[in-house]
């Protein structure tokens, strides 16, 4: 924050706009799980791991869409409207609750406020709403992908930079191709997000997150900036140099088709969900990050990145200034002839790292790829370069992070990566071991029983569905017993010399390993006795 706020406000003083200090505000959207803590304490995997690592998909889930568009359970309700006055009460006040997209899948937002307060009430928050569940007898699971099937969870951070007088840098005003100071800081940040895409995806990475980046109902592991339409053309004039009036209006107004209704303001800013980092207004929204995460690390990245970004900029309009062109002229005269044409040439060197279309379809993949953008699709793949030469030259110049601590940062977050995957491997062998394969096999034998039964009768009777499904069953148990020697294999294989190499193992080897039990621990749910089900 202080590097940020060092050259802000030394970029400001270039156009004598005084400012005494410039911090990044933040807004969370914090969203989470609610269920019965009768139903979370039957399920080990829920109590050791945060999710459910097996359990077949039910027939509905959130496919209606009548969680999100429901009115609040009562009990849920009563549940979030202690937690909002348990917050009050603790000088942080939230301003929005509701339903989000899958059942029982909740969220709250809190007021803006500086990062660093904000990062710190975040984690306040999640405490409490677990306090205050379970006094309503009720269990918060904040894991990114407690259960399979449907949505999962993230922390949506709202972004942006205020001065110490309120003044919102990132606030294109009524005509933001004319507004100097906005397309800077603009220009900055979609710098900083193009040549630090590969660091801001390590702030999102973490084992959880791995099961929704990129699924349809998360935003991409590919980090890209979302503009929308009126700021789109913006940006695409001012690397033309092209007149400013064919922008789109800020002010259109929807039409309804219906005349007694009021006109209606239509949004400039088409909110695109499938952004990771979206303009949304006067902000930038970085969705990626996971519910359980802390919210300082990502951020401590993009401070640093826009920061950097910001100090490239002054440094080049202050080289730009002392051309011919506006040589003759004194400060600020001088530096207004100059930004323009580097704001300019900046947008159009870091224009590749827009793109307003749908990120989740595979076209983009391999536009993103010939964009050059970096991809980092799991967890080992990005905690790998956190301290490449990019990367550590980037913290250390800024005087954030001494390499040390940075590679300090890179084995704790492997380390918990090694740890979490772990957990949940050999949580899922004891489960499928003890729980689920002893219930399948007295399944089996009450089938096997009464089919045994039927062929040692006086009369020939039709039996052949029914020996199909005592074959499945065997068949299915046998496979089951094929996949947790293979997890409980692969746990005992983890390499320990090289906590790198543990990671990329894990990932390849042991998650394989683990959907594999998990498939059939599914399907023999779904051929079995519900009263024998664990």
């Amino acid at each position: 924050m202080e590097s940020l706020s060092k050259e802000a406000v030394a970029m400001l003083a270039l156009f004598e706009t005084k400012a005494k200090s410039v911090f990044p505000t933040l807004g969370i959207e914090q969203e989470f799980f609610m269920v019965d803590r009768g139903f979370y304490q039957a399920r080990p995997d829920l109590i050791a791991t945060g999710r459910a690592l097996l359990g077949a998909k039910p027939p509905k889930g959130q496919e209606l869409e009548d969680q999100y568009f429901a009115t609040m359970n009562q009990r849920i309700m009563a549940c979030m409207q202690e937690v909002e006055w348990r917050m009050w009460k603790l000088g942080m006040p939230l301003k929005t609750r509701h339903n989000e997209v899958a059942p029982a899948q909740y969220e709250f937002a809190p007021i803006f406020e500086r990062t660093n307060v904000a990062a710190d009430h975040n984690i306040i928050l999640m405490q409490v709403v677990k306090d205050v569940a379970a006094r309503h007898d009720l269990a918060a699971l904040f894991h990114e992908k407690p259960f399979a099937g449907i949505n999962g969870s993230g922390k949506h951070n709202n972004w942006s930079m205020s001065t110490d007088d309120g003044t919102n840098l990132l606030d294109p005003g009524d005509t933001p191709q004319k507004n100097l100071q906005f397309t800077i800081f603009l220009a900055a940040v979609i710098r900083a997000v193009d040549i630090h895409a590969d660091i801001l995806r390590v702030g999102v990475a973490c084992a959880g997150n791995d099961h929704r980046l990129g699924a349809n109902e998360a935003p991409p592991a590919i980090v890209s900036i979302y503009l929308g339409e009126l700021l789109d053309s913006v940006v695409k004039n001012l690397i033309a140099a092209a007149d400013v009036h064919e922008t789109p209006s800020q002010n259109e107004h929807m039409r309804l088709g219906v005349d007694h209704l009021p006109n209606l303001p239509r949004d400039a800013t088409d909110r695109n969900r499938t952004s990771p980092f979206a303009f949304t207004g006067n902000k930038f929204e970085f969705r990626a990050v996971g519910s359980s995460q802390s919210v300082a690390w990502p951020n401590i990245i993009l401070n640093t990145a826009v920061a950097e970004s910001i100090k490239f900029l002054r440094q080049e309009i202050e080289k730009a200034s002392l051309k011919a062109s506006s040589a003759s002229l004194p400060p600020p005269q001088s530096y207004l002839r100059a930004a323009p044409k580097v704001v300019s040439d900046c947008l159009k060197k870091h224009y590749r790292v827009v793109f307003n279309g749908n990120g989740y379809a595979e076209e983009w993949r391999a536009e993103a790829k010939e964009r050059g953008l970096p991809a980092f699709n799991t967890t080992p793949e990005a905690l790998a370069i956190v301290d490449n030469e990019k990367n550590t030259k980037l913290f250390t110049e800024m005087n954030v992070m001494t390499k040390g601590e940075l590679i300090s940062r890179q084995h704790i977050l492997i380390e918990q990566y090694n740890k979490e995957i772990m957990i949940e491997a050999k949580t899922l062998a004891n489960i499928a071991k003890t729980s689920v394969i002893p219930a399948a096999m007295t399944y089996q034998k009450r089938v096997a029983d009464v089919i045994s039964s039927a062929l040692s009768a006086s009369v020939k009777l039709p039996l052949t569905r029914q020996q199909e499904h005592l074959t499945d069953v065997a068949t299915s148990i046998e496979s089951l017993f094929d996949a947790i020697h293979h997890l409980s294999t692969s746990i005992k294989q983890v390499p320990h010399d090289d906590e790198s190499k543990a990671s990329f193992y894990m990932q390849a080897t042991v998650v394989a390993a683990m959907k594999e039990v998990r498939h059939h621990c599914d399907h023999i749910e779904t051929i079995i006795d519900d009263d024998l089900w664990p």
